[in-house]
């Protein structure tokens, strides 16, 4: 990081962009009002993607690593260019900042699907507020810290002011040694019932195809979340095209699981999803992503 290098980070023109070293690291919180929160840390896994224009920016746990794949609720992994910081969605670079950041300064670009207009509403010392808004009312607020390297915080609401992402900086630093890893995920299923009935069999099928550019699919994701009420149970069944059980579960009265994390191997053709719920207080939320993993020794 520039600070770090005796470099200066603010001049007349403003704030300029930080230089990222293999081994910088960040540690964020997460939350969002779906999913419990959950800590990473991302780390500088390489400095040379996109033929040298772009970091790489991984996670020092592979199950954090596919609990990231399989929710999706951060934009800030994989590549990270050079020039603007910029995270990629879609295959395109999007400046989430600017740089140099000037007080006043305004852009456009493209997150969670959703296109923002951005504006630095404060400059103070090596610290950039950044306000951006779209046309559905939905809000950015994010806090640049040059001497971290990083957002200190970013916050996503949407136009009904609901929090959908708040992320928050706990620590930063230098020469993080260890392996770290960078799950490329794909949504492949996902689905909430909530009280169905007191009987009820639901059934749905997905077929797995390969990742758009990367090939096969490393291994299939899933998180779940379960609660059968009392007097209430619930029985989940995936199977494969040759009608082999590769995930099972069952719930009997006042049982629960929530955060559930695991994995499926090998996955390919079409699956089968059924869950089954007797009486009337039952709740089951399931996710399912493909995921392909690299990994970097630091």
């Amino acid at each position: 990081m520039d600070s770090e290098n005796g470099k200066s980070s603010e001049s007349s023109d403003g704030l300029e962009v930080p230089e990222w070293e293999i081994g910088d690291w960040w540690l964020y919180t997460f939350s969002t009002p779906d999913y419990s929160d959950d800590t990473a840390k991302l780390v500088v896994a390489s400095t040379s993607e996109e033929d040298g224009t772009a970091y790489m920016l991984a996670i020092s746990s592979i199950t954090e690593a596919r609990r990231h794949a399989v929710l999706n609720h951060n934009p800030f992994l994989g590549r990270i260019t050079h020039s603007e910081l910029g995270t990629f969605e879609n295959g395109v670079a999007q400046p989430v900042l600017s740089f140099p950041l000037q007080d006043g300064r305004e852009w456009s670009f493209t997150l969670f699907s959703i296109e923002w207009q951005a504006t630095v509403s404060d400059i103070s010392g090596e610290t950039a507020i950044i306000m951006a808004s779209s046309s559905d009312g939905s809000r950015l607020d994010y806090v640049f810290n040059h001497e971290r390297g990083f957002f200190s915080s970013f916050i996503w609401k949407d136009g009904t002011g609901l929090e959908q992402l708040r992320m928050m900086l706990s620590d930063s630093g230098t020469g993080h040694s260890g392996d770290v890893y960078f799950v490329r995920g794909g949504d492949l299923f996902s689905d909430i019932w909530e009280d169905t009935g007191t009987d009820a069999e639901l059934r749905d099928t997905f077929l797995v195809n390969d990742h758009p550019t990367d090939g096969e699919w490393d291994e299939m994701i899933y998180f779940l979340d379960a609660e059968s009420g009392t007097g209430s149970s619930i029985t989940m069944t995936l199977r494969d095209h040759m009608s082999v059980s590769v995930l099972e579960r069952f719930w009997g009265p006042g049982a629960s699981e929530m955060g559930t994390l695991g994995t499926i191997p090998y996955p390919s053709g079409e699956y089968t999803f059924t869950a089954t719920f007797t009486g009337g207080s039952t709740y089951l939320r399931v996710r399912i992503a493909g995921g392909i993993t690299e990994s970097w020794g630091l």
